[in-house]
């Protein structure tokens, strides 16, 4: 594994510590994220909500939000379709919502994987529509290349509102708003160009309100945009976009709304998830314990579980369909460890030389191959995309690795797919069986081109070298600064030079191992490492540690832990 780190100019450290008064590791940190003068020190450090910009600077929002003030007075029927991911499930819930304080009662479905396929399909638009024909039809993270669906509802005299991020090979439809900064990109846009579609459903609401209570209208006034923060927070840091700009403000308070569990149905789900409710939230609890539980109803069954589960307020329902999702994930998670150990099968046996990895089972649940292709991706430290069947398509979802673009990579390839899209990080892929062979070589080959000769292998990214005297409370308090941690803002990985251990690491569990040493001043400072009981640390040698740090809540204890990245023999 290779140690990569690339340490800022000491006098600007120097300069950006003494302007922002903070200290050398946190400006060094900020010189990192292109923080490089006080104020912009104070900005990061400190969002705030008054910091969003103004909502009608987003094209078509202005439009929409006056589109929703007509079908609020005149009391219009309103269907919302939206995703069945994180994303599409919060969106949903905070529009609806929205609607339904100023007296709309809006239906609302969520696309069925295995019936509807993915996005705004005529399957899905059918469902939608059996409750009789809208006036207005808003979809949710999805429909910015629904140009067919878009034409038809439009032809049986329903009005379109689209709200999306995800990027397309195709012009935007012209029947219908479409509310997307990629499909349309304004100068000046950068603190928002890349919201997901929740962050920009919260604009469309900030706008509508903005709209209404500069016409006193008495709804808008007594509402709080706060109130829906939660939702917003667990879109955003679900959906892998950058947390920078307004989705770091957002981010950022929509935690601290989440810490404090208002929302019954969220509440319920944190509790069967195991998220303490009187610890400190941090996005890795929505990564890995609410967001998969989320995920799995649209997964395997009907997301729109989901979305009522957001929406209400009975404790008993809550609790009831928390324990469904989390049954759910369950199911989930033993599908994905089979389709896991296939996938890796495969790799080992036929692929492990190519530098994109395109894999593909008949047999693979295309509702789980996404998480499979994050597993692999990151095992094996390059591109990789997972497809199952479905329909008679092959289909699924890929994976990139910090600096190759997965859009341009698929750019390369589109005479051959059915359908794509998604982020640079994260894509959706449909084609024919039959093309599988040349995607597979025109993938690997865009891949090996964007790489060079010698695409990089795994490597650990050191954020700056610290003593293990610099380790305590006051730096754990600075790091706080920082969060939340995720795309763009990365976790710090600290680099510790000529630690010794004096004792035997303790193995548990066969797979991970414990780890403790003393610092010169005689302080104890104590480690786990996942995943690593096969590579133990030899004891009496100094060793460089590249560790990420985190407070560890145990029996009402609060202790900080290392966490073990990787080690090498000091030099």
């Amino acid at each position: 594994m290779r140690w990569n780190h690339q340490p800022p100019p000491p006098d600007a450290v120097a300069a950006l510590a003494r302007a922002a008064g903070v200290s050398p590791v946190l400006a060094s940190l900020l010189l990192r994220q292109g923080v490089a003068d006080g104020g912009g020190a104070t900005r990061f450090l400190r969002p705030a909500l008054a910091e969003l910009g103004d909502p009608f600077l987003l094209a078509n929002l202005e439009a929409a939000a006056v589109r929703l003030r007509t079908a609020i007075a005149g009391r219009e029927e309103v269907v919302v379709l939206g995703d069945y991911d994180v994303d599409g499930v919060t969106s949903t819930a905070l529009i609806v919502s929205v609607l339904r304080h100023f007296g709309l009662q809006p239906r609302f479905v969520v696309p069925r994987r295995m019936e509807d396929g993915y996005g705004l399909s005529r399957s899905a638009i059918d469902r939608a529509l059996e409750g009789g024909i809208p006036a207005l039809f808003i979809a949710l993270d999805c429909g910015t290349n629904a140009h067919e669906e878009v034409a038809w509802l439009r032809a049986q005299g329903v009005d379109v509102l689209i709200i999306d991020h995800h990027r397309s090979k195709d012009a935007p439809p012209v029947d219908g708003l479409l509310i997307n900064p990629h499909a349309h990109p304004r100068d000046g846009d950068g603190a928002w160009r890349h919201l997901c579609t929740v962050g920009l459903v919260f604009k469309l609401a900030h706008g509508l309100l903005k709209l209404l209570r500069s016409e006193n209208h008495p709804v808008a006034l007594g509402l709080r945009l706060g109130d829906w923060l939660d939702l917003v927070a667990l879109g955003t840091v679900a959906d892998l976009v950058p947390l920078t700009g307004e989705n770091r403000i957002l981010a950022r308070h929509g935690l601290a709304r989440l810490q404090a569990a208002a929302r019954p149905g969220l509440r319920a789900l944190m509790q069967v998830a195991g998220v303490r409710l009187d610890g400190e939230l941090c996005p890795a609890d929505i990564s890995f314990r609410l967001g998969p539980r989320i995920n799995a109803s649209g997964r395997l069954a009907d997301a729109a579980v989901a979305v009522e589960l957001l929406l209400s307020a009975d404790d008993a329902f809550c609790y009831g369909t928390a324990h469904q999702l989390d049954n759910f994930n369950r199911e989930r998670q033993e599908i994905e460890r089979q389709i896991t150990a296939e996938a890796e099968r495969q790799i080992e046996t036929e692929f492990l030389d190519q530098p994109g990895i395109v894999l593909h089972s008949e047999t693979w649940h295309p509702g789980v191959v996404g998480i499979v292709a994050g597993r692999v991706t990151r095992k094996y430290h390059r591109p990789c995309i997972v497809l199952g069947n479905e329909n008679g398509m092959a289909k699924g979802s890929g994976r990139s690795v910090d600096g190759l673009n997965l859009i341009e990579m698929l750019g390369t390839c589109g005479d051959l797919l059915g359908s794509w899209g998604g982020h640079p990080m994260a894509v959706g892929v449909a084609l024919a069986p039959a093309q599988l062979a040349e995607f597979r070589s025109r993938f690997a080959a865009a891949v090996l081109a964007a790489t060079g000769a010698n695409p990089s292998g795994p490597a650990v990214e050191i954020a700056t070298w610290l003593a293990p005297e610099d380790i305590g409370a006051p730096l754990m308090d600075e790091l706080a600064a920082l969060h939340p941690f995720g795309q763009a803002n990365p976790e710090p990985v600290f680099g510790l030079r000529g630690v010794v251990l004096r004792r035997p690491p303790e193995v548990f569990k066969e797979r991970h191992f414990r780890f403790m040493f003393e610092d010169t001043r005689g302080r104890r400072h104590y480690g786990v490492a996942w995943q690593q009981a096969g590579r133990l640390p030899p004891v009496g040698v100094p060793l460089d540690l590249a560790v990420e740090l985190a407070w560890n809540f145990f029996n009402g204890r609060k202790l900080l832990q290392l966490e073990l990245l990787a080690w090498r023999l000091s030099e």
